[in-house]
């Protein structure tokens, strides 16, 4: 049986993690579309440009490696907004300065703080929910790529004023004052219901069972992020569309990603997390098949809607999984989680852009399901092992 009744409560402390989530998608989205423009600013090449990915993911990575040490010594709720503090640091940094040094520097402090903010917040979401966990990450995660979206059109209209695009990343630390006076006092009860309920009735920990739930992870951060930076390319080698209108595309996919993840949180009420991520992968699958064949724009977009809708459950469903391999240990799942995700951020689109420069865009984005199908055999081993 994968059907499961299970109810999820929105209270104040949830809104609290959905709304700290939605602040730091200001960061992620506002960064992101902004590294063309300041690309151009300061005149640098493509590869000098891309230190900036680099310099997040690394510091991602040192993020997941601190993470088990902090919310030990500060406890989960100063963590989350020391992260938020960090991330505004780096924020400002770009918005202050257009020296390289400093703005690789800004991307990567904001990218290990926002790290911080985002795995500890989720521990504490999925330990406050129970079993309702994956689904409440779900709806987390459409908030913060709702919100994202709204960040990277307030991005691109403060671009086209005299405002300039440095003043769309002021949202981020404006937002996160005005949460932190509203909401600053609210946090996940320490005894919460939900969160003992679960930890009695936990797996024990079994090692490859979760670093097979982590390397499911990295597949599915590698597949997300190699169609966030190769799609639009992708777009144009298929149907000869300028870059500029191909670029349209990760809209579709974004849309995708959003309406995906909301509908996610939903399944996650009524699925086992392990069917719907395989069917999620499956999804995805048939979405790129449309888009990788498409020759027809319109097929490309639907393509990328579907990929997009599939998508969104990779991320939520792969991190609950590592959470519940973790033994009843969420802020050391958590912590290994911002590892692989990491990684898989600096490791997937380079390796699918050093395939596309030998071989091609087209022959290069077969890596995606190859991807997809390393994440569904690590789920289905752990399925039929548990």
């Amino acid at each position: 049986m994968t059907t499961v009744a299970i109810r999820l409560t929105r209270d104040r402390p949830t809104w609290l993690i959905y709304l700290q989530l939605g602040t730091f998608a200001t960061y992620l989205y506002g960064l992101s579309a902004a590294l063309p423009l300041l690309r151009a600013e300061q005149g640098v090449s493509q590869a000098v440009a891309a230190m900036h990915g680099t310099s997040m993911a690394v510091l991602g990575v040192l993020a997941g490696l601190a993470l088990p040490a902090l919310t030990r010594r500060f406890g989960r709720r100063a963590v989350t907004w020391i992260g938020l503090a960090g991330m505004n640091a780096g924020v400002l940094l770009v918005v202050l300065t257009s020296a390289l040094p400093l703005t690789i520097l800004g991307y990567g402090l904001a990218s290990g703080f926002g790290s911080i903010t985002l795995y500890c917040s989720m521990a504490a979401l999925n330990d406050h929910h129970g079993p309702a966990g994956p689904a409440a990450i779900s709806e987390a995660n459409a908030v913060g790529v709702t919100v994202g979206i709204g960040a990277s059109f307030v991005l691109s209209a403060a671009a086209q004023s005299t405002l300039g695009w440095r003043a769309a990343l002021l949202l981020t630390p404006i937002l996160t004052v005005a949460l932190a006076l509203t909401m600053g006092r609210v946090w996940v009860s320490r005894a919460a219901p939900a969160a003992v309920a679960e930890d009695a009735g936990a797996r024990p920990y079994v090692p490859w069972r979760f670093y097979a739930a982590g390397a499911v992870l990295f597949c599915c951060v590698a597949v997300e992020f190699s169609y966030n930076l190769w799609a639009a390319e992708l777009f144009t080698v298929n149907t000869g569309l300028s870059k500029a209108v191909a670029a349209t595309g990760v809209t579709a996919l974004t849309a995708g990603l959003a309406v995906g993840r909301f509908a996610g949180a939903r399944l996650a009420l009524r699925l086992r997390p392990a069917p719907l991520l395989v069917g999620a992968l499956a999804l995805t699958c048939g979405g790129w098949l449309v888009f990788w064949a498409a020759s027809v724009p319109a097929l490309a977009y639907a393509g990328l809607v579907v990929s997009g809708l599939g998508i969104a459950l990779h991320f939520p469903l792969a991190l609950s999984g590592v959470i519940a391999a973790s033994g009843g240990r969420p802020d050391h799942g958590s912590a290994v989680a911002s590892i692989w995700a990491s990684v898989a951020v600096g490791v997937g689109p380079l390796v699918l852009g050093a395939l596309a420069d030998g071989l091609g865009t087209r022959t290069a984005f077969l890596m995606v399901p190859v991807l997809i199908a390393l994440a569904v055999g690590g789920v289905l081993a752990a399925t039929r092992r548990s």
